[in-house]
């Protein structure tokens, strides 16, 4: 592998020309409407997407003096972050037009925060980690900021900005005390070093509680979760949208390279602290999320609950120093990870599209009757909310029977319980999202204007909610994608 190979990184130049010219294009743009500026950014993500899918079958490549490894991880990631981008600005686009929100800083940001998910999955150096990362959430923190007239948004854009630096700090810190204890940035060496016996075993540990720490506020999983209910409440929806997709893959991915790719020996140490922070994320998440009555709030806690399953099958590959079931365990959490993405894209999308001018669509009750107004809005939420659930037939059903699977499998007595323990908290889910149900198929609409929906938001969000019930049916195409992703990218 060369290292100043600028070929195995053309995805993220692609984009990082593209974010340019979007921004320059934008000055010359009258059209309230912005519609060059919309449909180049559609053209730039399809190009970024396709790039990422047609060269998973690639071998692993090193690029930028061994900062950043292209590997089909990183492509997986990266190009599902894309779509979910693409599918974002279609639903977001007559929400931030009705809101004066739709300027060329909405573009050009979205650009560049999907550049820094591009960079933190493909890192193979602490730095680049801690580039991809302030990329996207300094991105993420203007977006939520959009709105500068809404004081509500300009508070959580604080509260995200606040919280979001002091979990850099914590991963910052983290790394500076493992290069400390191993001499190098690069993780390929950082793990030699550990599984050579490393000198410091007391400063190492201490290290990996900083950064899992760090892992765990940028995964919104619980005791580090505080910031998530206010901003996804707080932040235009359009914004929640945003954080609450691509940069979710972009923590598995960083959590997967540090912990897995670099600290793998230290398993024993952190996989404790992931399922302390995983049963915590499921206890929060589904306990708060039943007295809340903003749909947005209610689905930040959900998502707490949803990254407990996630770190539930991240925790659950080393079991006694044997690293057998290492493979099971990540496929069937970034298979989880990845169908939660696009649950998540599916009900705050449509939560955007029944909004309109003056008008949040933000309470469960602004969703009652909502069957009677709109059948077909109605029934892809209500596949939404059974996936969130974990109903089968849907892709939530698959992706929670993967993970339990993966923890059931290991014949440890601890995961066994821990699976009825999830199995139960999610249980008590089922309450609040069948709640969602119950109040658009059998409330009375107060409101019983037709609902309109641009052409391409409709569609795109019919597929979405098909592509649900799809993964859910045949999970086989994604899950043996997963599984071969990680298999080429843990064995390099």
């Amino acid at each position: 592998m060369t290292e100043m190979n600028w070929v195995a990184a053309y995805p993220e130049i692609a984009l990082l020309v593209m974010a340019c010219v979007v921004a320059l294009v934008d000055l010359f743009v009258t059209d309230p409407r912005r519609t060059p500026t919309y449909w180049l950014t559609q053209f730039s993500l399809a190009v970024v997407a396709a790039m990422h899918f047609a060269a998973m079958g690639d071998a692993p490549a090193v690029a930028m003096q061994g900062m950043m490894i292209v590997d089909p991880m990183s492509h997986l990631l990266s190009g599902v972050s894309a779509i979910a981008l693409i599918v974002t600005m279609v639903y977001a686009r007559p929400y931030a037009e009705s809101r004066d929100m739709l300027k060329g800083e909405l573009f050009t940001l979205s650009l560049l925060s999907l550049l820094g998910v591009g960079v933190m999955v493909a890192a193979n150096n602490f730095l680049m980690i801690y580039l991809g990362l302030e990329l996207m959430s300094l991105s993420l923190y203007a977006l939520t900021a959009l709105r500068r007239d809404h004081t509500v948004s300009t508070e959580a854009a604080m509260k995200y900005f606040v919280l979001g630096a002091l979990a850099s700090g914590f991963l910052l810190y983290g790394l500076s005390m493992m290069y400390g204890a191993t001499g190098s940035l690069s993780i390929p060496r950082v793990f030699e070093v550990i599984a050579a016996g490393a000198p410091n075993k007391a400063v190492l540990v201490l290290g990996v509680v900083f950064v899992v720490a760090g892992l765990g506020f940028k995964l919104g999983a619980a005791p580090f979760h505080m910031w998530v209910p206010d901003v996804y409440q707080g932040a235009p929806t359009a914004a929640t949208l945003l954080i609450g997709g691509a940069p979710k893959l972009a923590a598995f991915g960083i959590t997967l390279r540090l912990l897995v790719d670099g600290m793998l020996p230290l398993a024993v140490d952190w996989q404790q602290m992931l399922l302390v922070m995983a049963v915590a994320s499921l206890v929060v998440g589904n306990l708060a999320a039943i007295a809340q009555t903003n749909l947005k709030r209610m689905l930040a806690y959900s998502t707490i609950a949803q990254m407990g399953f996630v770190v539930l099958g991240l925790a659950s590959g080393v079991i006694n120093g044997s690293s057998d079931f290492a493979l099971n365990a990540y496929s069937s959490a970034m298979f989880y990870a990845i169908t939660y993405v696009l649950t998540t894209l599916g009900s705050f999308g449509l939560v955007m599209l029944l909004s309109r001018q003056g008008f949040e669509s933000e309470q469960i009750s602004d969703l009652a009757g909502l069957y009677k107004r709109s059948p077909w809005f109605a029934l892809v939420m209500a596949i939404y909310m059974f996936s969130l659930t974990g109903i089968p037939p849907t892709a939530g059903f698959y992706g929670k029977m993967a993970v339990l699977q993966a923890m059931v499998t290991t014949g440890s007595q601890l995961y066994i319980t821990l699976a009825v323990v999830a199995v139960v908290l999610s249980l008590i889910g089922a309450f609040y999202y069948l709640r969602v149900v119950k109040v658009m198929f059998f409330d009375e609409p107060t409101d019983r204007a037709g609902i309109t929906a641009p052409a391409d938001a409709r569609l795109v969000m019919s597929i979405n909610g098909l592509a649900v019930l799809v993964l859910g049916i045949l999970p086989g195409g994604l899950l043996t994608l997963c599984s071969q992703a990680l298999t080429r990218a843990l064995t390099h």
